[in-house]
């Protein structure tokens, strides 16, 4: 009869390991949320157009697609903890980076410093996302990763807290209607303060990543490797290239994370359009938040009993139905239609990174985990042609009408768009 009891989802044996390595996924939703609002900001004090400022979010996730698979080398070399390690350095070096840049005032020098960051999170999931999957039950994986990555809202609600209350709220320029009538004295000096007000949260941040670096460096950490050895990169190449689950579940990645920043990043310029001042923004965004931390939890706990594949492909139907209410429904009824995409939200990305490996050996997806880290670029690629749509008109968010709506409201088909692919994938998975 034992054969029919289902192992559980975290053994005691691993506890503290698996309690260590989900304490980074606080630690990225921590920067993704302090991120998000960074862009309206650096937009009215910089004096940005909605594409330029996404630059800070092509900075960010850029750094994912360019460090990942480099991660994941070092991590096939040596092991999960020295990744980490690695990665909580980087973290570090790009966050204390926002001193000198607020000192600059040079827009490059925070994209730079976002850059080396991402550098750090890259290594982080790289290593965090497979290092969940490898403790414990395979039959128990998909759960296991929904279980850590249900912590990861934690951070973005810390994150998002932390952004409202000690930067969107003390910044000057945010007061001001219209920046660009005050004289450039006035202007110089409200920049400097709204500079050294975005770099202390980053500042602060960096002190407790070296804290957290030396608690990971001192702690014995369960090392994983394949049964079979380590097989040449070229073949392991060759393996992913031939799995379809984990090719289209690459791309399904690429979607999701590009769709979920465009939803959580412009929540802000689709309540600017309606007459919602950032701070207020933050409150819906907070919403959002606390919709997919509830997701998470709800999501783990249905994948007891439905298919991940299937559940998955629900979840992105009602993200569907929500983004099409955000596009065509105007006013407030609107917004809170792109708050509720998050709760659907929820569930996708450790759905999709569970999927996608769940064929894979050890080796495997130690390469496997570097493709999928790299689709996060998806963040940075799509949030700038949004961006682009939303300036179609000019700088302002709804300068012109497209089919009828704001171009605000018209840029969220795009994550319609990338719903509409998850949804076609969880379909797949799930017959």
């Amino acid at each position: 009869m034992n054969k029919f009891v289902k192992p559980p989802v975290v053994s005691k044996k691993v506890l503290v390991p698996f309690i260590l390595v989900t304490s980074l996924f606080v630690l990225w939703g921590f920067a993704n949320a302090v991120t998000d609002p960074m862009v309206q900001a650096f937009k009215k004090v910089l004096e940005l157009s909605n594409s330029q400022a996404a630059w800070v979010q092509m900075a960010f996730y850029g750094g994912y697609f360019c460090m990942a698979l480099p991660a994941a080398m070092l991590m096939r070399k040596y092991s999960y903890k020295t990744c980490i390690l690695i990665g909580l350095a980087l973290y570090a070096v790009g966050a204390l980076l926002f001193y000198p840049a607020a000192l600059t005032e040079k827009f490059w020098f925070f994209c730079l410093a976002l850059y080396i960051l991402t550098f750090g999170l890259a290594f982080l999931e790289t290593a965090a996302n497979p290092y969940v999957l490898a403790l414990g039950d395979k039959e128990t994986a998909t759960q296991r990763l929904n279980l850590a990555q249900a912590f990861n809202p934690v951070g973005l609600i810390v994150g998002l807290l932390i952004a409202q209350q000690f930067v969107l709220k003390k910044l000057q320029s945010d007061d001001i209607v219209d920046f660009s009538i005050l004289d450039e004295a006035s202007k110089i000096l409200i920049k400097t303060s709204d500079l050294l007000v975005i770099r202390n949260p980053y500042v602060v941040l960096g002190l407790v990543i070296i804290a957290v670096f030396i608690l990971f460096a001192t702690i014995k950490m369960p090392s994983y490797k394949d049964e079979n050895g380590m097989t040449s990169i070229g073949n392991t190449f060759s393996s992913l290239g031939k799995d379809k689950k984990y090719v289209y579940g690459v791309i399904a990645q690429f979607l999701n994370v590009g769709a979920m920043i465009m939803c959580w990043t412009y929540i802000y310029q689709y309540a600017e359009a309606i007459g919602i001042s950032s701070v207020t923004a933050g409150y819906f965004q907070m919403a959002a938040f606390i919709l997919f931390t509830i997701g998470r939890g709800f999501g783990t706990y249905l994948l007891r009993f439905v298919n991940a594949g299937k559940l998955l492909m629900y979840f992105a139907l009602f993200a569907m139905v929500f983004i099409l209410g955000t596009v065509f429904i105007t006013g407030v009824i609107g917004l809170y239609s792109l708050v509720l995409v998050s709760f659907c939200l929820s569930l996708m990305f450790p759905t999709i990174y569970g999927i996608a490996l769940g064929n894979l050996n050890e080796e495997q997806s130690k390469i496997g985990s570097a493709g999928l880290v790299m689709a996060i670029v998806g963040s940075a690629l799509l949030p700038k042609i949004q961006g682009a749509i939303i300036d179609i008109g000019g700088r302002g968010v709804n300068d012109t009408l497209i089919i009828g709506v704001s171009e605000v409201n018209f840029s969220f088909l795009l994550p319609l768009l990338c719903f509409s692919y998850i949804a076609m994938y969880g379909l797949k998975i799930g017959q």
